[in-house]
């Protein structure tokens, strides 16, 4: 079963700094979980927390742009890996999830650091082209973050029998 994981798009992220292209991140996550939940897929919204963002307060929250209904699941994290001392694996095994659809912020943070370990906990991998995102770095601008991860992640070498797909949201979503 296909499962959706929305990285990290809580309210401290997002008023933290300028991310690109976010207000079409924002929709095409929405118009993705409206479909994965139309399909009795499930959906999963990941929150990191740290220092200044701890559980339960207003910057840990999921903004309000995006869209949450009863049924959908949630992981806390403290590190860029969604997996890293959290119950995500259990939790996919308990929904059936063999392969994971992943979007949200910050690419090269947690979202790269996501899909790298999904591989390699044995599950496939969609990585939504245009439904993650990021800020401006002193070294990189957004956009170029961006598209440097889409290349590699179309590129990257996956564990044995485990495949990686990078695909554009309305082509994705138009097939299933």
């Amino acid at each position: 079963m296909q499962t959706l994981l929305i990285i990290d798009m809580q309210n401290a992220w997002l008023d933290e700094h300028p991310r690109f292209d976010i207000e079409a991140i924002k929709q095409r996550i929405n118009l993705t979980s409206k479909q994965f939940r139309q399909s009795g897929w499930p959906v999963i919204f990941v929150q990191h927390e740290d220092e200044n963002v701890r559980v339960g307060s207003k910057e840990w929250d999921i903004h309000q742009d995006l869209i949450r209904v009863d049924g959908d699941h949630y992981i806390h994290k403290t590190a860029c890996d969604a997996f890293a001392n959290t119950n995500l694996k259990v939790l996919l095994r308990e929904l059936g999830s063999s392969s994971l659809t992943l979007c949200g912020l910050a690419t090269e943070f947690c979202v790269d650091t996501t899909i790298r370990a999904s591989l390699s906990q044995g599950y496939d991998v969609i990585a939504l082209s245009d439904a993650h995102t990021t800020a401006n770095r002193p070294h990189l601008t957004a956009e170029t973050i961006i598209q440097h991860h889409n290349w590699m992640w179309t590129n990257i070498a996956a564990p044995q029998h485990r495949k990686i797909q990078v695909i554009s949201t309305h082509d994705y979503l138009k097939n299933i």
